[in-house]
């Protein structure tokens, strides 16, 4: 097919200035035309925009810019609205900004919509701004590990202060925790799962994930567990432990009645955890019915399959709600991850024909997309900003602090037991 110059394929000639163009008879529809050339039929992505530019000289159709101006501007709309981070890139604000100055000079309204875009844009990357700095900062304060204090429980009265004095009603906590986990939540955007199982180019030096708060969420999760264990472990006195680990079963309990099933499996976890569960002695203590009833319903068994009817019967309370507190539901954030990772890596993009593989990219679209519209759910309950500083900001155990603390709590029972305590008492407590 010839080519002009300009990139055009001519066809038909435009009729001349003044002249009707008769419809066509036949044929696939209207075709478009410069305004003193031929009709387009293929051209090159950059001569098809140049043709929708108005210039000193040259102004484009005006049904043709009443017809694709509103597409485009749903386009950018919804972009910066969905994938907003994409623009944090100065290169892109500059693409956007001059996507803009090319069309909205073809009419007074796209202007005022378009600075509205604008501003969205730059009002929702200032907040998820001052969100992220927040979330790094309480992470920073949150990372504190003091394993020192399991020297304070030989010295009454205790030094530490526990998470009894500060809340000492489960439903309380778990509209805290619920709190903490949806404003996490509402800082990950569908462009960070893409980010966390793209392929890094290893010769690209410039490529580098966007997977902050994800990655942020993720040590919340961790914080929670080893937070809960800590507490179970500091008691010096056996029945203060029974009564902290019935207090963190009622907590779970609501975590789950709730809907906030990760902060349920990270209490699960952190009352699981080695040092915790060696305290047979303390369990025996503790009333423990509903706990094994929570871990049940968490019960790894056939791919979690009690949770995830567990997450069902909440997806459904959420859609039929008539409140914000029957909207919440928060996943086990590690297993969503883990589903949609295997989705994207079990299955072809292309089916063996070649063809787009639509059904993996639907049901991709419908995972992410479901836990799109679960994050945005706001927090009903009222903030208790005690009992979040707490939280983010109380010392915890390492491992090995968790460990001290269990022996120091209820003696080694077998001599590699004895041998790790004493090992971690010259390491931790400097004491032999």
């Amino acid at each position: 097919m010839f080519t002009t110059p300009s990139g055009f394929s001519p066809h038909l000639a435009c009729a001349e200035p003044g002249e009707e163009e008769e419809a066509p008879q036949e044929g696939p529809g209207p075709v478009a035309c410069l305004a003193d050339g031929p009709p387009i039929t293929s051209a090159s992505l950059d001569t098809l925009i140049q043709n929708l530019v108005p210039t000193a000289d040259y102004y484009p159709e005006v049904n043709r810019m009443r017809k694709f101006g509103p597409k485009i501007l749903q386009l950018l709309t919804e972009w910066t609205e969905t994938f907003p981070t994409d623009f944090r890139d100065e290169k892109m604000v500059g693409h956007l900004k001059d996507i803009i100055h090319r069309i909205a000079p073809c009419d007074e309204a796209y202007w005022k919509t378009l600075n509205q875009v604008l501003q969205k844009l730059s009002q929702r990357l200032a907040l998820m701004s001052q969100g992220e700095e927040s979330i790094v900062k309480v992470s920073l304060n949150a990372s504190s590990i003091s394993d020192k204090l399991v020297a304070f429980k030989t010295k009454p009265p205790p030094i530490q202060k526990d998470m009894l004095s500060i809340c000492n009603d489960p439903y309380t906590l778990a509209q805290q925790l619920t709190h903490v986990e949806l404003e996490h939540l509402s800082h990950i955007g569908p462009e960070e799962f893409v980010q966390a199982f793209v392929q890094k180019d290893p010769l690209d030096g410039t490529q580098k994930k966007k997977t902050t708060n994800l990655e942020a969420y993720v040590r919340w999760f961790n914080r929670l567990c080893y937070l809960v264990a800590t507490e179970i472990c500091m008691p010096a006195k056996k029945k203060q432990r029974a009564t902290v680990i019935e207090f963190f079963i009622d907590v779970a309990r609501e975590c789950f009645n709730i809907g906030n099933f990760n902060s349920l499996m990270a209490i699960i976890s952190g009352m699981n955890m080695s040092p915790v569960s060696r305290l047979k002695k303390t369990w025996g203590k503790a009333k423990t019915a509903k706990f094994f009833i929570l871990e049940h319903q968490m019960d790894p068994t056939g791919n979690f399959y009690n949770y995830r009817t567990a997450l069902r019967g909440a997806a459904h309370r959420s859609q039929t709600a008539n409140s914000n507190r029957e909207r919440i539901v928060i996943p086990f954030f590690s297993l969503l991850i883990k589903d949609i990772y295997f989705l994207n890596e079990g299955c072809a993009n292309r089916l063996p024909n070649g063809h787009v593989n639509f059904e993996k990219f639907v049901e991709l679209a419908r995972q992410v997309g479901e836990f799109m519209t679960w994050k945005q759910v706001e927090c009903p309950f009222e903030v208790d900003r005690a009992i979040l500083h707490y939280l983010h900001t109380a010392p915890i155990f390492s491992e090995d602090g968790l460990y001290l603390a269990s022996y120091e709590s209820e003696s080694p029972e077998n001599q590699v037991e004895k041998d790790r305590w004493k090992a971690l008492r010259s390491n931790v407590l400097g004491k032999t």
